[in-house]
């Protein structure tokens, strides 16, 4: 039997092993496998509101045996570090518990087809200092680590007695991540106020947002990235434009010009890369982020029996413009890679992936959501913001549950949701 193995359980990972599992695994058509380092998935772009502990991941992620179970496909917990391209198998470093014990040897995988959809992490672009002293938001368990730091900061304002001392939180990366978990900072530290955090309010909170490009939110349309920047200032973010970070150290950031940013929490969100070991994997060609190069099918330059879709392909479109690293175009590369994978068994010809930009939105948490969007009923695009832009921000979100779950599971997830809200602290506060 043609056994089918994804790397990877993001966006576009689980969602693609999860249409091959009732596709073809279901009917004993091939197996599918899915292989991933942690135990459950959460939506990548939600990991800003597991900072800020608005989600927690312990309750809102999904478990991947549980979906595996339900689509019809298998599901190995472990770290890829090897491919063998001649022998098409991949190796699985050993599993070590929380004490370092080991306790499952190094295994390896044997393939029919190889789908890697590891996606990206932060990138320091080398920067000093980077590494030891701030926060990446690539993970769950990073997210999780800042939630405990900020609840830990937040603690020690509320029974401090200096009256001038402030949280200092900077954060680097002027992109949607900075951006969101800016305002999602505003709103905990509200909320947090009145769960018994004496004297926590917005004053408390000294926000530095460092972006070294012109704006930010680059990606955008420029009107859309002023209306972000005004909505942050009144929260009272400071944002820094044109400052490049050229050190991290623990009293802060230290920019270009020679100023220090003061800062006891920090975040990088600046830029992305795939994970360093996918550089030259198994002789497959990559670029100068890691990234796996794609032919239009989606299957590597190399080997046509090797996938990669999402944020660790490098996808070149017909016009000369590489495919961004965004959660749909993970999407949209999973239903692609579906398609050519079920016609690569047929024998029929594959067909090349082209992306289509449905715009992009950014949620300023409960104050505001902004964004463009892109659509075939006007040339262009639409600028929208408010309430509309945040339905449509929450439909994105709604669209991955419907590829997991279907409408009816999604609909009955969404009024646990709703009823969670009324029983559940508005805040994770442990």
């Amino acid at each position: 039997m043609t056994r089918i193995i994804v790397v990877g359980g993001g966006a576009g990972g689980l969602e693609l092993a999860t249409k091959l599992g009732r596709k073809l695994g279901r009917k004993g058509k091939a197996e599918i496998v899915l292989v991933d380092r942690n135990r459950t998935h959460l939506w990548k772009p939600l990991l800003h509101e597991v900072a800020t502990g608005a989600m927690d991941a312990g309750i809102d992620g999904l478990s991947y045996r549980s979906q595996a179970h339900n689509h019809g496909f298998n599901f190995h917990l472990g770290t890829l570090v090897d491919i063998d391209r001649d022998a098409k198998t991949i190796k699985l470093a050993p599993l070590l518990d929380d004490n370092g014990r080991q306790m499952v040897g190094e295994r390896a995988l044997q393939y029919d087809i190889l789908v890697l959809a590891i996606g990206s992490v932060s990138n320091d672009f080398g920067t000093k200092g980077v590494r030891d002293h701030c926060i990446f938001l690539d993970s769950p368990q990073q997210a999780e680590r800042f939630h405990g730091e900020l609840m830990n900061r937040f603690l020690q304002y509320a029974e401090s007695d200096t009256v001038d001392e402030k949280v200092d939180i900077a954060i680097v990366g002027g992109g949607a991540t900075g951006v969101e978990l800016s305002a999602e900072l505003y709103n905990a530290v509200e909320h947090l106020g009145a769960y018994g955090f004496k004297k926590l309010n917005s004053d408390c909170l000294r926000l530095t947002l460092v972006e070294a490009g012109p704006r930010i939110l680059p990606a955008l349309p420029e009107r859309i990235s002023a209306m972000a920047h005004k909505e942050l200032k009144a929260l009272g973010v400071d944002v820094r434009t044109a400052t490049m970070v050229v050190e991290a150290t623990d009293e802060g950031l230290m920019t270009k010009d020679g100023e220090l940013i003061p800062a006891n929490l920090m975040v990088w969100a600046a830029g992305i890369k795939a994970p360093t070991f996918m550089k030259d994997i198994a002789g497959l060609e990559s670029n100068r982020i890691n990234q796996l190069v794609v032919k239009p099918t989606l299957q590597t330059t190399r080997d046509e029996h090797i996938f990669v879709i999402g944020d660790c392909a490098s996808c070149t479109q017909g016009d000369g413009k590489t495919v961004p690293p965004r959660a749909q175009s993970a999407h949209q590369m999973a239903d692609q890679a579906f398609d050519n994978i079920v016609a690569q068994l047929d024998n029929k010809p594959l067909k090349a992936y082209v992306y289509k930009d449905h715009g992009s939105l950014v949620s300023l948490s409960r104050y505001s959501t902004v964004g463009s969007l892109m659509g075939n009923l006007m040339r262009g695009s639409m600028m929208v913001e408010g309430r509309v832009a945040r339905t449509v921000y929450i439909s994105l979100y709604r669209m991955h549950q419907v590829a997991l779950h279907g409408y009816v599971r999604t609909g009955l997830m969404m009024l646990v949701g709703r009823i969670n809200r009324m029983l559940r602290p508005k805040l994770k506060l442990h």
